[in-house]
């Protein structure tokens, strides 16, 4: 749940509380408040009819059994009218009903258990939570911290889980549903697949020689990626097919770097070609350059603007914003500006750019409706990256640690928008090594007012909410430098009118209660489903699970220890004896002094592996079994500390 949603979440919850009498589904008869429907998961209160159902995701029908994707959905309407009741943000939660009814004296109820949740307690979650998101941290080694914000707001932790890559990561993106999540690996020459589910890699895709850039189709259909190789032979774009998860096609297209956008229904792709001063159209449909179209001598940036129908492209020389249209593929205008340009971007909708100058310290403003320059802002100290909320601009500067925001609204005025400051913590971006092409702002909710913005210098994630004089608070990173963010997005959807829907993968079987709260009108209930077992999982071994036997995680800098744990089967905990692949991977938090030690049988499920700590560092342990399938991101970590020799006292 997105910190400003749980905020309204926390309060309506009070008020809700001593209005609606709540219960679970299997208790509506004796629920004085609410007026039942001809189905148990049709309920009336409030002047409110919400419909509950739960079934296979797709065409698939039949019985709802673990492993499956569902469909969650709730049918919010007007009792007396009929009506759909839309443009609300409500809340549901799935638990099994088993888990809470040892819990105290006599079960909880649906309220105190969405009280429960809202906490935020750490180790107290719903087994399935459809009002949830997760940061996903790209850092500089070779992982991707997943961050828990609802949890962390409260101060006691928000890792909550770490994504291992073969090599450090440069760009990535998401897929639409937000299950898979793709990274550029240059050293590689790969793409890493994740599943953002269980948040492990699954695939490595060759992507060609030094893939940087990433973008993906809108019909979700290829991925492209840009190759910045230093043979011009080699440079250009791999094209991967998204659901095959395989390279069909590369295109050379000219030197440097590439940057990738798309027409408006995925007709062509854009490539620019940043040492040749070219751009690169490219028939979708036949994977076939139909254009080569000279835009300037360092094109830096492009963008589309479905407003005004044309890809802008920003040059860094000759400080000009060519107007490419997709359909002649020739330029139809340039927007005269300064040298320095760099990234630009469209806010929602594609009537406003900005392009950023880090030489003049400027930000243009281009009104796609009229292809013309709007206005010219002076804005922070090297400014370099551009990123839109509903409501605001948010510049980040290369020389400041201040963000500067620019009001959307103000932008179709006259007179030049005001700019505010937000801080974000003590150093600025430019005190660090390298700055990552991926995104370091992102809006933190489709429709809310705030957004998450990454300190490289300091490896923290801040969440601001638009309004603010600061951010609210900051998210660790443990160590990790960090680059850049992304979401992971499983709230419920308004897919149609007062139809919300949440598609998860149901991990278990059993009954399950699902609590559905909306804060207007005030509403708040507990339905039921049941899910029935896989048989085909209950037919073939379990996962593993890690259970690690160290007393004390503190080591002697530059000593060896033996490191003992216990494998077992995730189900059953039957113990997972014998294994011959078992090893363990270490390193530090920074990501730096990666080792691999192979495991030795103790017996009994236990295995042990030998560590040596070379510096005062927090160290990160993983366990990984590949004839059992785990891999080193599937189980628990362990955190161990380097801590130096014990001095001896000197003799008196």
């Amino acid at each position: 749940m997105t910190l400003d949603r749980k905020g309204r979440a926390l309060s309506a919850l009070a008020g809700l509380l001593l209005v609606v009498a709540g219960g679970c589904a299997r208790d509506v008869e004796q629920d004085p408040g609410a007026e039942a429907g001809s189905e148990q998961n049709v309920i009336v209160r409030e002047g409110v009819n919400v419909a509950f159902s739960v079934a296979r995701t797709g065409d698939e029908a039949g019985e709802l059994v673990a492993g499956d994707w569902a469909d969650v959905v709730f049918r919010v309407t007007d009792a007396s009218t009929g009506e759909p009741i839309k443009g609300r943000y409500p809340s549901a939660w799935m638990d099994l009903g088993e888990a809470w009814n040892a819990k105290g004296e006599r079960p909880m109820a649906c309220k105190d258990r969405i009280a429960t949740y809202l906490q935020g307690i750490v180790g107290v979650r719903p087994m399935i939570d459809l009002n949830s998101h997760f940061l996903l941290v790209l850092n500089r080694d070779a992982s991707i911290s997943v961050i828990d914000p609802a949890v962390g707001i409260t101060g006691i932790t928000n890792l909550f889980s770490q994504i291992n890559l073969s090599r450090p990561g440069a760009d990535w993106i998401l897929t639409g549903s937000h299950k898979r999540l793709f990274v550029t690996m240059p050293v590689s020459g790969k793409v890493a697949v994740v599943d953002t589910e269980a948040f492990r890699v699954t695939h490595e895709i060759e992507a060609g020689e030094n893939p940087m850039r990433v973008e993906l189709q809108a019909d979700q259909r290829y991925l492209w990626v840009g190759n910045n190789a230093a043979d011009p032979g080699k440079s250009g774009v791999t094209v991967i097919d998204a659901a095959d998860l395989a390279p069909v096609a590369f295109i050379p297209t000219g030197a440097g770097h590439h940057e990738i956008v798309f027409s408006e229904g995925d007709r062509h792709a854009f490539v620019s070609n940043r040492d040749s001063g070219t751009v690169t159209v490219i028939d979708v449909q036949k994977l076939e350059p139909v254009a080569e179209v000279a835009t300037g001598t360092l094109p830096i940036s492009l963008a589309y603007s479905p407003q005004g129908r044309a890809v802008y492209v920003t040059d860094g020389i000759d400080g000009t914003i060519s107007v490419l249209d997709p359909g002649t593929h020739l330029v139809r205008h340039r927007i005269e500006v300064r040298p320095g340009l760099g990234p630009i971007r469209f806010a929602p909708g594609g009537r406003w750019g900005m392009a950023v100058n880090s030489a003049e310290d400027e930000v243009y403003v281009i009104d796609a409706s009229a292809n013309a320059l709007a206005h010219t802002i002076d804005v922070g100290r090297q400014p370099y990256e551009v990123s839109f909320t509903h409501s605001f601009a948010y510049v980040r500067s290369l020389g400041t640690n201040d963000v500067g925001l620019i009001p959307v609204s103000e932008l179709d005025g006259e007179s030049t928008p005001p700019v505010t400051y937000i801080q974000v913590g003590q150093r600025p971006p430019g005190a660090v090594a390298e700055i990552s092409i991926a995104d370091s702002i992102i809006p933190a909710v489709r429709q809310g007012a705030a957004a998450y913005i990454v300190n490289q210098a300091e490896g923290t994630v801040a969440y601001y909410m638009e309004g603010m004089g600061a951010p609210m608070g900051n998210f660790r990173n443990y160590g990790h430098e960090t680059r850049a963010i992304e979401i992971v997005d499983r709230t419920l959807s308004e897919v149609q009118p007062g139809v919300y829907r949440g598609r998860v993968r149901i991990p278990v079987e059993g009954n399950y209660d699902v609590a559905f709260m909306m804060d207007t009108p005030q509403f708040l209930h507990c339905f039921a489903a049941e899910v029935a077992p896989d048989p085909a999982s209950a037919a073939s071994d379990g996962k593993l699970a890690v259970e690690f036997q160290v007393p004390d995680r503190q080591l002697t800098i530059g000593e060896t220890r033996p490191i003992r744990f216990r494998l077992a089967d995730a189900g059953s905990g039957r113990p997972a004896a014998a294994l011959t692949d078992v090893s363990v991977m270490y390193y530090r938090s920074d990501g730096r002094a990666r080792k691999v030690e192979a495991a030795r049988v103790v017996g009994g499920g236990v295995y042990e592996a030998t560590l040596r700590l070379d510096s005062p560092a927090t160290y990160y342990v993983f366990v990984g079994a590949p004839s059992r399938d785990l891999d080193y991101s599937d189980a628990a970590f362990l955190s161990l500390t380097g801590v130096p020799a014990r001095r001896e006292a000197s003799p008196q």
